[in-house]
């Protein structure tokens, strides 16, 4: 016997149920075996707080499991990904990819989950179908009945289907921080003054120049930094002075 199929026994779903669970498989191309488990993925305890004879059908057991599932598969996917990356940008990512406010959207737009989902009456007036907790928690249970009924293979590739992008995002934003403003505020905050910027050359003809600019914090200098303004090289001087000082790029 599967072990979904002993903790999560089979239930008889009602004909217009089944089509509608069906229509959602069929759209994310995902194949359950047994559909009960998907079924409850969906039930708000709402519902089974407003239903004595369903007091325990609801979907916060399969929640917490694929909470753990999509942590790992983000995490091993970024370990691969990021192999250059320190244990600080893996985190950060990853906290920002599987959070409620990354998830929430995914439900809505790619998942289309607010149609699938079984709630009382309260959270239903309430506009719990829109709801960013809900929905990410709807996710997360998903992705659990999906562990349950086919393994952590299957369930690991419709994660990655789901993040990846996310995670594409993430690493563009963070090449695309204010260099300048962070390294002010770091400096400013410790020393009470801010970095002072050097052209140092500038060559090339007028069409095509190319800016080299130091960055200086006290007696300590960063550079030179290389760009095609002044603007962009004090920019990437501010970021070398950064990465050597540790100072971290907040996510967006």
């Amino acid at each position: 016997m599967n072990k979904s199929d002993f903790y999560y026994g089979k239930r008889v779903l009602l004909p217009e149920r089944k089509k509608k669970l069906l229509e959602f498989c069929r759209n994310l191309d995902l194949h359950f075996k047994n559909l009960s488990l998907l079924d409850l993925a969906f039930h708000h305890r709402s519902f089974s707080n407003e239903n004595e004879d369903h007091r325990r059908y609801n979907n916060e057991r399969l929640e917490f499991l694929g909470d753990s599932v999509l942590g790992l598969a983000t995490a091993a996917f970024l370990y691969d990904d990021m192999e250059d990356h320190k244990e600080g940008d893996l985190a950060r990512i990853k906290a920002s990819v599987v959070s409620e406010q990354t998830l929430a959207p995914i439900a809505l737009e790619k998942m289309h989950i607010d149609r699938y989902l079984v709630m009382g009456r309260g959270e239903e007036m309430s506009g719990g179908r829109t709801k960013k907790a809900i929905l990410a928690d709807a996710v997360e249970a998903v992705i659990g009945a999906l562990y349950l009924d086919s393994g952590y293979g299957e369930a690991e590739k419709f994660v990655l289907e789901l993040v990846v992008p996310e995670i594409r995002k993430t690493q563009n934003d963070m090449g695309n921080h204010d260099w300048k403003t962070m390294l002010q505020e770091f400096y400013q905050k410790k020393h009470k003054e801010c970095p002072k910027y050097e052209l140092v050359k500038m060559s090339g003809p007028d069409h095509d120049r190319t800016f080299e600019v130091k960055v200086h914090l006290g007696s300590v200098s960063y550079g030179p930094a290389c760009g095609q303004s002044k603007k962009k090289a004090e920019q990437e001087a501010a970021r070398m002075a950064c990465v050597s000082l540790g100072v971290e790029a907040p996510l967006a």
